[in-house]
């Protein structure tokens, strides 16, 4: 986590500063696509930062795609769901294919996770669902 040291001063004395630590990461949209935003900068901070929203206008447009994106994408592997469950068919289905997809989308999910990242845990935990469902009814009418 980082931390910037806030100088602030004790009114009781009225000349001794005093130093607190205090979290700018205390949002819980502190991220979006791995791209940390900070709008100071330090000495001891080796990486450059965006700032958030983007100032570039097809990058802050990319960081709004990926959530219709993150939706859309598995809306339309639910016609495959869609397919296989309702006409009980799934001729043509490759069990390897959406079996290892779901242990694919577990990894991203449970990175999405520990990264805080909204995106990847909405895209994934929808894909994990959508494969999941595909697999188990390729199991079953495949």
């Amino acid at each position: 986590m980082v931390y910037l040291i806030k100088k602030c001063y004790n009114f009781n004395t009225h000349s001794i500063p005093i130093y607190h630590s205090t979290s700018i990461m205390t949002n819980p949209l502190h991220h979006i696509q791995k791209r940390k935003r900070l709008y100071q900068k330090r000495k001891n901070l080796k990486k450059k930062y965006e700032p958030y929203p983007h100032p570039n206008k097809l990058k802050a447009s990319v960081d709004d795609l990926v959530y219709a994106v993150g939706v859309l994408g598995p809306l339309f592997g639910s016609v495959q769901v869609y397919k296989i469950w309702v006409y009980k068919d799934a001729a043509g289905v490759s069990v390897l294919l959406f079996g290892s997809g779901i242990i694919f989308n577990m990894v991203w999910f449970v990175y999405g996770i520990l990264h805080k990242e909204k995106p990847i845990i909405l895209m994934y935990s929808l894909w994990l669902i959508i494969n999941t469902l595909i697999t188990i009814g390729a199991i079953l009418y495949g």
